[in-house]
């Protein structure tokens, strides 16, 4: 493998070595939220199961209602079951969610009578069926409610409700752990002791990251460079984790030790950098079937490069689309091209009218430490190699992280 790959080769390189989706496990449906579903959801009966009413009203014949005056019989509150059959000239009152009793095809709302004594006296005739919710209104038994992939959101948790789910099938969260490497970088709390030390950003940012795509994180801390401490700490990561996710020491300085400690360990190497901008110098290697993803320092790299490789292997071994959000998006301004790599520039979108419009309002340039640029739900600018600057009108390439 040459050092350096295009950006597309590297995502097929990945895409091919992978393996397979993580397992389920079963939870409680309450503890299903944001979840991946493992199993298809299949209605196990009707939804009603028998004919219902759609408001509080009188179940009547419909053609009764000619009559102008109907008798009313009974009453049936919703959870109560009633033998009494409506006939000719008589009805039953009904209550929101009841059965519609035997003999009865149509619901006529409160607001549509007046009562007398026991009769109901017809203002305004309703056409026949009305607001009676047939057999198998919701769904029918048999039928495939919620696909395995789906995220599980308040809808999902409320039909599996329905259907009387305890338990339900998820995908396993993937387990990523993520550290940071580099002598100078500070961990939260720790107090400055020279003034080239710079705080920790890489793994809280990284983290948040992947739990947004549904994994399971392990914050490794901050790993001095030390290059027998930090293939201590890779390996011991490995133990317990499908991916492993380190920052900083990928470069060419005397002092980049995570490429020499990711070398060291029995690992098919995938990826030893790409022509890209931010994270040329990003290198994955796969131990077994887990994977290894030493990223760039700068926080803004390490950021970018999450998002465009990390983010589509946990979703396909979560089994759900694994594709970039993209949007063609018009330029509100002009882009200078800095490279002949593939860009990924931050940048705000928006939408009006006329459609999805960029501009760069408020983003610096500068090195790709620059982790401010992903403010305000910032999108990236995706630019190819082979592709040069864009003028303000031009359509774009955008993706929506």
């Amino acid at each position: 493998m040459k050092k350096f790959i295009g950006f597309d080769e590297s995502l097929k390189i990945l895409k091919s070595a992978f393996d397979e989706e993580v397992g389920c496990e079963q939870l409680f449906l309450s503890e299903t939220l944001g979840r991946v579903l493992g199993e298809d959801i299949i209605a196990n009966e009707n939804s009603p199961e028998y004919e219902t009413s759609g408001m509080d009203g009188y179940a009547i014949r419909y053609e009764d209602q000619k009559k102008g005056k109907i008798k009313i019989i009974d009453k049936l509150p919703a959870g109560t079951a009633n033998s009494v059959e409506v006939t000719e000239g008589t009805c039953i009152k009904t209550f929101t969610g009841s059965l519609i009793s035997k003999g009865a095809d149509t619901l006529i709302p409160i607001e549509n009578v007046e009562v007398e004594d026991s009769f109901i006296i017809i203002k305004e005739e309703v056409p026949k069926g009305f607001s009676v919710r047939p057999v198998g209104e919701n769904y029918k038994k048999g039928e495939t409610l919620i696909k395995k992939g789906a995220l599980i959101g308040y809808a999902e948790i409320g039909v599996m409700a329905g259907l009387n789910k305890v338990k339900v099938a998820v995908k396993r969260e993937p387990v990523v752990s993520v550290l940071a490497t580099g002598s100078e970088i500070l961990e939260l709390g720790d107090a400055q002791t020279n003034i080239s030390q710079i705080r920790s950003t890489n793994h809280y940012t990284i983290e948040a990251i992947v739990k947004k795509v549904g994994a399971k994180t392990h914050n490794m801390g901050v790993v001095g460079d030390d290059l027998e401490n930090i293939k201590k700490a890779i390996l011991n990561a490995l133990e317990f984790s499908d991916i492993v996710i380190t920052t900083g020491g990928v470069s060419v300085g005397d002092y980049d030790f995570v490429k020499e400690a990711v070398d060291s360990i029995e690992a098919k190497v995938l990826i030893s950098g790409v022509v890209i901008k931010p994270g040329m110098h990003i290198k994955v290697v796969k131990v077994g079937k887990k994977y290894i993803f030493a990223l760039p320092g700068f926080p803004y790299s390490s950021a970018v490069t999450t998002h465009l490789y990390v983010v589509p292997l946990i979703k396909r071994m979560l089994g759900v689309d694994d594709s970039y959000d993209v949007v063609q998006a018009k330029m509100s301004e002009d882009y200078k091209k800095r490279s002949k790599k593939s860009e990924f520039a931050a940048v705000n979108l928006r939408y009006d009218k006329d459609g999805y419009k960029v501009d760069l309002k408020g983003k610096k340039s500068g090195t790709s430490a620059i982790l401010t640029n992903m403010l305000n739900n910032a999108a990236l600018l995706w630019i190819d190699e082979n592709e040069g600057s864009l003028k303000k009108g031009d359509i774009a390439r955008v993706i929506r992280v």
